[in-house]
């Protein structure tokens, strides 16, 4: 699934082997860090994500790792 976010691409991908659901966040060189951590800090605090990896790029992009563990629910009726 691919989003558009205040000028950041998002993607998110599924690890079914790792119970775990990763948010890749794309942040062009014409963002500012400013922006970038508010929607880091908006994804972590809401959605519970957590930071696992960061690259910043010789052109000035930013790629953001997020990931979040998946929680299984089983009927009990």
């Amino acid at each position: 699934m691919r989003e558009q976010f205040l000028g950041a691409a998002v993607t998110r991908e599924r690890d079914y082997a790792r119970q775990y659901e990763y948010l890749v966040l794309t942040v062009s060189k014409g963002e500012s860090v400013g922006e970038a951590r508010r929607v880091l800090t908006d994804h972590a605090e809401y959605g519970k994500w957590d930071l696992v990896r960061t690259r910043l790029y010789l052109g000035g992009g930013r790629k953001y790792w997020l990931r979040r563990r998946v929680l299984r629910v089983e009927r009990t009726a």
